[in-house]
């Protein structure tokens, strides 16, 4: 050890170790240390103190459940906050205290009470700031790779077909399903997009979701839109590995359009256009995907939904938007009814659970709305998103044996949302800042009043008042830079936050994300991380690849 280290560590503890013993230090050489009165004084009189105790001691009791063990998560349910940015959650978890009637900064989520936490490097091969279709490809299938590609490594060329050939990565996913594990997948978003889509999908380009998405050239050249890669995994599986799998038990979110033909005839109950489906190929992939489950379950709204209940019922397929499904907060105006994120957790684990109990289950959760909400420049929709997730996440946890069931819960990638200026504590988080020790609104050097969360870049300032659909935003035009904020009312749903630079949508950013993780093989998310080991870390803890080569077949 450098020697003048060694001395200042010396005279630093040194004095410690002498007063802990009741002696004084003897030596003038020794720093002078006066002992305070009791070091335990604040543990009976200061709050802060004896919740951090209490918060330490239920940190103990966690840990005592973990196993390190290689193959010792017989589950593993990956929640994803796609854009939930470390200030997302920050003010997601005031928001919720608030709504509770609290001040909110003494509040937590439910995954903010997990036992380990680190933090994932989150670019993709050929991008500092990146997209869900890279993130999420390392996330699932241990390797990273660039922006917009689903699946495949680093040597495809996006857009081209072609160059896709030999370039698949197997996902968790896959591996769970190769080793006979029951498998599943929620999402608010469009089941076709990024992030589910790289759970079973390999495709050189994310905005392949259907036929109508691709160029004639790589149709020619066999590549398959996302959808069909859905509905055609249990054969594609078999065909390449020669086993016998089941195919993906239950599939819950959004994204009706790329499954159905650009006809009318086919439009659902609650079709928002005059033409729902999108594809121009004349099949029905959900027809499609009923003759090959014919005992399984397809259902659009919240009543088929509800008729859930037993595991005979799998697979189940669940397509209850034409596109994304709808922001938690705009739920109630679905015209056939959407579950939530939560309820779709807590019936997939039930059902999962239920269909085969020794073999263990993968569940991937995506909350994927919180992403949507700021692109569109609307910190309400972001933030009632999250709070969604935390619930979801509790329910999780309620209805799985923490001894056998890894959860771990991340994001994908940051966004540009701050949380900023001075407010007193309490200050309504979606409000304007009202300072430390004062009852007025703090004004800016414009003599503005100006609120706590922004966003550096996008579409800017809106205020439609009670409108809790978020992407009207774009609907829009684009209005950046600062405005009056006097008269206007920021915490009402419609509000839209001021941006810096005018562009077409809010832009990703390129921070760490924080992983939240519970469970056996949990304790390995701790510190900083690539992106793709979070792949890793699932994989050693269920010993997915090990459970999936002993079913191959023998050579």
């Amino acid at each position: 050890m450098n020697s003048t280290i060694f001395k200042f560590l010396n005279i630093l503890w040194v004095p410690s170790i002498l007063v802990l013993s009741g002696c004084q230090p003897q030596s003038s050489d020794v720093l002078d240390v006066k002992p305070p009165l009791s070091f335990d004084a604040g543990a009976n009189s200061n709050i802060w103190y004896q919740s951090a105790q209490d918060s330490l001691q239920a940190d103990f009791a966690k840990f005592e459940a973990i196993q390190n063990q290689i193959g010792s998560a017989k589950n593993v349910i990956l929640f994803v906050g796609d854009g939930m940015s470390i200030s997302t959650i920050t003010a997601a978890r005031i928001l919720d205290g608030q709504l509770r009637g609290e001040s909110g900064e003494e509040n937590q989520l439910s995954f903010e009470k997990f036992p380990f936490t680190g933090f994932s490097k989150t670019y993709n091969v050929d991008a500092q700031t990146p997209d869900s279709a890279g993130t999420m490809t390392a996330m699932m299938s241990g390797v990273k790779t660039d922006a917009g590609i689903v699946g495949l490594s680093e040597e495809v060329t996006r857009g081209d077909c072609a160059s896709s050939k030999g370039t698949e990565v197997i996902s968790a996913l896959e591996l769970a399903e190769i080793a006979g594990m029951a498998t599943g997948i929620v999402t608010t978003a469009r089941l076709t997009h990024a992030t589910p889509a790289a759970t079973y999908a390999h495709s050189p380009d994310r905005d392949w979701e259907d036929v109508s998405d691709m160029p004639a050239s790589a149709i020619a050249q066999g590549c398959m839109d996302i959808a069909d890669q859905f509905v055609h995994l249990k054969e594609k599986i078999e065909q390449e590995y020669g086993v016998s799998v089941d195919g993906i038990d239950v599939a819950m979110g959004g994204g009706r359009r790329h499954f159905l033909p650009k006809d009318a005839a086919f439009n659902s109950p609650d079709a928002v256009s005059a033409i729902e489906g999108d594809r121009t190929d004349n099949r029905d992939l959900i027809a499609e995907w009923k003759k090959l489950y014919p005992s399984g379950q397809y259902v659009m709204d919240q009543t088929g939904f509800d008729a859930l209940t037993t595991a005979a019922q799998l697979p189940v397929l669940g397509l209850f938007n034409e596109s994304h499904m709808r922001y938690e907060m705009d739920r109630k105006n679905d015209v056939s009814g959407e579950p939530s994120l939560s309820e779709m957790t807590a019936k997939a684990i039930q059902l999962l659970e239920a269909k085969d109990k020794n073999k263990g289950y993968f569940l991937m959760v995506e909350a994927g709305r919180i992403d949507h909400g700021h692109h569109a420049g609307s910190a309400f929709n972001a933030l009632h998103e999250s709070i969604e997730l935390s619930q979801a996440v509790a329910k999780a946890q309620a209805s799985t044996n923490p001894n056998e069931t890894l959860i771990i819960v991340t994001s994908d990638h940051s966004h540009v949302f701050t949380m900023a200026g001075y407010p007193k504590r309490g200050n309504p988080i979606l409000g304007k800042v009202v300072s430390v020790g004062s009852d007025q609104e703090a004004l800016a050097l414009d003599d503005m009043p100006y609120t706590t969360l922004g966003y550096a870049n996008g579409r800017g300032f809106k205020d439609l008042g009670d409108e809790t659909d978020g992407d009207l935003a774009y609907e829009h035009p684009v209005d950046q830079g600062r405005k009056d904020l006097n008269s206007i009312n920021t915490e009402t749903p419609g509000y839209h936050q001021e941006a810096l630079i005018p562009l077409e949508s809010e832009t990703h950013s390129g921070e760490d994300v924080g992983i939240f993780a519970t469970g056996p093989g949990a304790h390995l998310v701790s510190g900083v991380h690539e992106q793709n080991v979070i792949f890793h870390i699932m994989n050693y803890a269920a010993n997915l690849t090990g459970k999936a080569t002993s079913t191959l077949p023998k050579k």
